[in-house]
């Protein structure tokens, strides 16, 4: 009855996503019912980890980021873990042929979050951009894609581009938090306690940047099976950018940029009209 523990696990990444994300599970509710479960599995592999390092204070995470690595691991050796998160997740990886490459440069970013609170050049900016949020792009692109290489190349440095803008959008929106709750400084070369708004116009400019290609070169270009939702969780973000520029760079660290629930069910049916008239 293994094919049972494998749904319930499934149902646990998916639990997990509409707990930790209810923009992110709105977009995914918009892809394909047949790749949901797999973004799902992806997601709540990406979130375990991420909770270790940003909100267990109180245990030590250095040795339960350890043991989470080490049981996946375990679990990609024997087909199966009781910890219902790592088994789905594993089940995608092997299902999609994921290189382990993504999976280890993903470690290796929130292993960095356990003791690096600066990043001083655009170096080390980028490799830790790529970890945390380039490679989740790459690995939803190998779901969206189902094993065409030559689609997955074509599509790769916009899933890369795309991740990265969601990832900047997500530093610019957590300034506060970052910088006094968890002592991290992403953004190379800018002092984030005295940010100014040139300092602020560059960050979105980059952002911009990211957001265009990716559309242009990535969106436009998906399987009808992922489309809809990238557009979705694109416009989403796009969204939280425009309210994020439109706020004072003196005021940005003391005011929380959220998307309001009407706003979300908004941008959803303008959005639907857009990809039911062919306008992506």
């Amino acid at each position: 009855m293994k094919e049972l523990f494998d749904t319930v696990s499934n149902d646990c990444s998916k639990l997990v996503t509409k707990k930790y994300s209810t923009s992110f599970s709105l977009a995914v509710n918009m892809l394909s019912p047949k790749i949901r479960t797999d973004i799902y599995n992806i997601y709540g592999f990406v979130r375990f980890a991420d909770e270790i390092v940003d909100t267990f204070h109180d245990y030590d995470k250095e040795e339960l980021m350890a043991h989470f690595e080490k049981d996946y691991y375990l679990a990609q050796e024997k087909g199966i873990s009781l910890n219902p998160i790592l088994n789905s997740f594993q089940q995608t990886v092997n299902r999609y042929n994921i290189p382990d490459h993504m999976v280890q440069a993903f470690l290796s970013s929130m292993k960095a979050d356990l003791y690096k609170t600066e990043y001083q050049t655009k170096e080390e900016y980028d490799a830790y951009i790529y970890g945390s949020a380039d490679v989740v792009g790459l690995m939803c692109l190998k779901v969206f894609v189902n094993g065409d290489n030559d689609q997955f190349n074509e599509l790769k440095d916009a899933a890369m581009r795309l991740g990265s803008a969601f990832q900047k959008v997500n530093f610019l929106r957590d300034l506060k938090d970052d910088l006094e709750l968890l002592n991290r400084s992403y953004f190379p070369n800018i002092d984030l306690g005295k940010l100014d708004q040139s300092s602020k116009q560059i960050i979105i400019d980059e952002i911009e940047a990211d957001f265009d290609y990716a559309f242009k070169n990535g969106i436009l270009k998906l399987p009808v099976e992922a489309k809809f939702g990238v557009y979705m969780a694109y416009r989403y973000y796009r969204r939280l950018l425009k309210k994020l520029s439109n706020v004072p760079s003196e005021q940005i660290m003391d005011t929380r940029i959220r998307i309001s629930d009407p706003m979300k069910i908004n941008l959803l049916a303008r959005s639907y009209v857009k990809y039911k008239l062919n306008m992506i």
